[in-house]
């Protein structure tokens, strides 16, 4: 395991900011950020909160709809930079997985987490009659965001896909398949499992915070996330990521799809890393491809200005 671990690690120059992500977090067997940085929360007098089995929702502003999923361990503070601008004109649904930010985790400690936040999402947007909705998903988020798409296609008018894949296996193996890798997921999520109520020193969080994020502040406060997610419901949710294959169902999701992928000329430059994601999506029958450089993962968070742009462009 830790070989493998190092085997990435050298060859991370290689890969896109969202591998080396899912590389690191094994690391996290042997490390914890100790200070973790607090998770705010942004509110207004009118916010309501929707507690479901999978997920709950934040729900803030007037105007039309759009839902903002987080991804892997993240809360939807992820979202903070940009709310304020949003709940101007929009009425802004921010999701949380359970278990992440810190919450009790209900629903999510048995399998079927991914297919929970969808059914959930479903029931959402059809509860409170929203009908077609920009949805906006980061990393794992963007994952259920096309998932969303797939199952219940009237519940995504157009989707913003932040620096994920339909199908993160070829990361590491470019022939993977779900069964192929489903060995390492599951070791995978057997390392990330066992860390629960455990203390572990601060080290290699820094070193997620580092390969996930390219600002200090960025750094601090990915680290600070991380350390507040139920390693439980990371290592199923990671494991479910990884065991899941939509590029076969591309061409059925007709709504449009913005994929946003951080790149720096460390990982390979900008057309290297595009076309990884390029030929991913190839199967997207309206899939466009946007490159945001020198950004980590948590591109959100390393280029928050480039990121409302791309955010309002995409919804107006």
């Amino acid at each position: 395991m830790n070989r493998h671990l190092r085997c990435l690690c050298r060859r991370d120059n290689r890969l896109p900011w969202f591998a080396i992500l899912l590389a690191l977090l094994v690391a996290n067997a042997f490390f914890k950020h100790a200070h973790a940085a607090p998770v705010r929360a942004i509110a207004t007098p009118a916010d309501t909160l929707v507690q479901m089995d999978h997920i709950s929702v934040q729900v803030l502003g007037r105007g039309s709809p759009v839902v903002l999923i987080p991804g892997l361990s993240s809360p939807r503070a992820t979202w903070d930079g940009v709310v304020p601008e949003l709940i101007r004109s929009h009425r802004v649904y921010l999701v949380q997985v359970n278990g992440f930010g810190g919450e009790d985790p209900r629903g999510n400690l048995q399998p079927g987490i991914l297919d929970g936040i969808v059914a959930d999402l479903h029931t959402l947007i059809a509860t409170r009659k929203l009908g077609a909705v920009p949805v906006v998903g980061h990393s794992m988020g963007g994952l259920v965001t096309l998932m969303l798409a797939r199952a219940h296609p009237g519940d995504v008018q157009k989707a913003l896909v932040v620096d994920a894949l339909p199908f993160i296996g070829t990361l590491f193996a470019p022939a993977a398949t779900p069964e192929s890798i489903r060995p390492q997921a599951e070791m995978m999520r057997a390392q990330m499992t066992s860390l629960y109520g455990k203390p572990i020193p601060e080290q290699v969080g820094r070193i997620i915070a580092r390969q996930n994020a390219l600002k200090p502040a960025s750094q601090e406060t990915v680290a600070g996330w991380s350390a507040r997610a139920d390693m439980r419901v990371s290592g199923q949710a990671l494991y479910e990521d990884m065991t899941t294959d939509l590029r076969p169902v591309l061409p059925k999701i007709l709504a449009p799809i913005t994929v946003l992928v951080p790149w720096t000329e460390a990982r390979g430059g900008e057309e290297k890393v595009l076309g990884l994601y390029r030929a991913q999506y190839a199967g997207a029958p309206n899939a466009t491809i946007r490159g945001v450089g020198d950004s980590g993962h948590f591109l959100m968070l390393d280029q928050p200005a480039v990121f409302e742009r791309a955010l309002m462009t995409f919804l107006n």
